[in-house]
C-alpha cells in the first residue's frame, strides 16, 4: 500500500528558511551542536524547528536506531539516540535523509527534541 504524499498549501503551510542566528544545542552540560548554517522549518501552527547540518553536530553523542516515522509532507524520518553525559534520550534526534521536494533543504540535517536536550539557543552574532 502506497503512503499518502501531501503538498504544503494554505491549509497546511510549510516553510524552510536559513536561520538568521547561530544555533547552539547543549546536552549533558556541554555543546553538542553549533551551527551558523541551520534551517528553520515552520510547519502550520506547530512550533518552529531548527534543523542543523549533521556536519555541525558532535557525532560522538549520536547512535543511529532502527526507529522510523512517516510524515506525508516531509517523508520518512530516521532517528538517533542521544548520549551526552547525564543526558540520554532514545530516538531524541531525527533526520529526513530523502525528504520530499517541498522540504528538500533539510536533507543532511538533524533536529533535536527540545525536552531531551538542555537547551537549543539562537544566538545573534
Amino acid at each position: 500500500m502506497a503512503k499518502q504524499v501531501l503538498q504544503p498549501g494554505p491549509d497546511h503551510p510549510i516553510t524552510v528558511e536559513p536561520t538568521k542566528a547561530r544555533v547552539v544545542v547543549k546536552a549533558g552540560g556541554r555543546v553538542i551542536a553549533d551551527s551558523r548554517n541551520a534551517l528553520t522549518l515552520q510547519e502550520s501552527t506547530y512550533p518552529a524547528v531548527q534543523y542543523i547540518p549533521l556536519a555541525d553536530v558532535d557525532s560522538g553523542v549520536l547512535e543511529r536506531t532502527g526507529h522510523e516515522t512517516y510524515c506525508p509532507y516531509k517523508g520518512e524520518a530516521g532517528y538517533y539516540s542521544l548520549n551526552a553525559g547525564d543526558v540520554k534520550g532514545e530516538n531524541a534526534v531525527w533526520t529526513y535523509e530523502k525528504p520530499y521536494d517541498a522540504v528538500a533543504p533539510i536533507k543532511d540535517h538533524v533536529a533535536f527534541y527540545p525536552n531531551v536536550v538542555d537547551s537549543i539557543e539562537l544566538i545573534e552574532d
